[in-house]
């Protein structure tokens, strides 16, 4: 590894962040979308500047920066909040994934896609990402009931696709004549896994948390907790992010001698976060963008009505506020790295359909991680600007 090529190119990616974190403050644009756009330019869709060396860094950044983020979201789950939005949050999410599948699968039988392989792909609109969404409402800086809420639904979002997802590939093996429940118990243990290693982290993290300094943790306490269970789940085969949403889901609620057990993580967070943007736009293909054809047209429409119309349909059955209903759709567009890794193992199961899942699913990424940020702020500043009162306080 040449480090001085490595270190040059680490500072320059950190000011690049800088500077679009000072643009994405003066004109309101997304800084995701800054950032993957300049990963994009900087990459091999662009001008290829970045160094091999620095790319490699990329699969760390991704579990550092996303553990950190699923580690927030469950930190933001206080039992205070689950008791007044838990059922909102839970309404939202499991409707929003079966809407999404139903219209999505629907759509594209009407188009011409075998049943099968339209129900994958139904499955595979499901996954949200979770960093774009949260720095998309963090920069949004209102509404913060809203808010919440979408943390919430992003938190829990991602579990309830990959159980859909699970059954679905069952489901669409049997259509083609072959039943294998092999990936259903990889599910099982994917999300079961996760749920025992998160409490078994976070338990002892809520008693030891803060202890060291009275009042808030330490950054080597509070990295120590999130990198553990991101390496423990990595090597258990687990699900790094619901892991690492337990354990903070668990620590926030247990923990009952500090006031802010994630201070730490807030303050450290930033600069992971730019290093992953920027080489998540380095490593997207905006060739796929123009081979996505008409079935990748369909796709991306039909992904769109049906975050829409589910995100409308679970907020007016768990009695979400009027002024809200319309918005938890638009919000929750962002998609990204689940996806793609949904698309691998479905690529595995269905090899005759391993070009067009993988084709359609990493274009319409590519265009969901770039428009669904700006998507999420303008639906977060839309319902600060009608909600009665426009305090934006819980």
């Amino acid at each position: 590894m040449d480090l001085a090529l490595t270190f040059t190119a680490l500072g320059a990616l950190f000011l690049v962040g800088l500077a679009a974190d000072l643009l994405g403050r003066r004109t309101r644009l997304p800084r995701v979308t800054l950032l993957l756009g300049l990963g994009i330019l900087a990459g091999k869709s662009g001008f290829d500047v970045i160094p091999a060396e620095t790319e490699a860094l990329f699969e760390f950044l991704s579990v550092a920066a996303l553990s950190m983020v699923a580690f927030l979201l469950g930190g933001g789950l206080t039992a205070k909040k689950l008791r007044k939005m838990g059922a909102e949050i839970l309404w939202i999410s499991i409707v929003i994934v079966i809407v999404t599948i139903a219209l999505v699968a629907i759509g594209l039988i009407v188009i011409g896609v075998p049943p099968a392989l339209a129900l994958v792909l139904g499955a595979l609109a499901c996954a949200t990402d979770p960093a774009a969404t949260q720095d998309a409402i963090r920069q949004a800086g209102v509404a913060k009931r809203f808010g919440t809420k979408l943390k919430g639904i992003v938190a829990v979002d991602d579990a309830w696709g990959l159980v859909a997802f699970s059954l679905i590939i069952v489901l669409a093996k049997g259509m083609n004549g072959s039943v294998d429940f092999t990936i259903l118990r990889h599910a099982v243990w994917d999300i079961g896994g996760a749920l025992v290693l998160g409490l078994a982290v976070g338990l002892p993290g809520a008693y030891l948390t803060g202890r060291l300094s009275p009042g808030e943790p330490q950054q080597a306490e509070a990295l120590g907790i999130v990198f553990l269970t991101a390496g423990l789940s990595l090597w258990l085969n687990v699900s790094y992010l619901i892991a690492a949403m337990v354990a903070g889901l668990v620590i926030t609620n247990r923990a009952r001698h500090h006031k802010r057990a994630f201070h730490e993580i807030e303050l450290i967070q930033w600069p992971f976060m730019i290093l992953f943007f920027i080489l998540a736009g380095a490593a997207l293909e905006l060739d796929k963008l123009v081979q996505i054809g008409l079935v990748g047209t369909g796709y991306v429409i039909l992904r769109i009505v049906a975050r829409m119309v589910g995100g409308w349909l679970g907020a007016r059955i768990g009695d979400s506020p009027t002024h809200e209903r319309p918005w938890f759709g638009p919000a929750l567009l962002p998609q990204a790295g689940v996806a793609v890794g949904m698309a691998l193992v479905a690529s595995a199961e269905f090899p005759q359909h391993a070009d067009m899942i993988l084709t359609l699913t990493i274009g319409a990424t590519v265009l969901f991680e770039i428009v669904g940020p700006a998507a999420t702020m303008f639906a977060v500043r839309r319902v600060d600007a009608s909600s009665p009162g426009n305090d934006g306080h819980l």
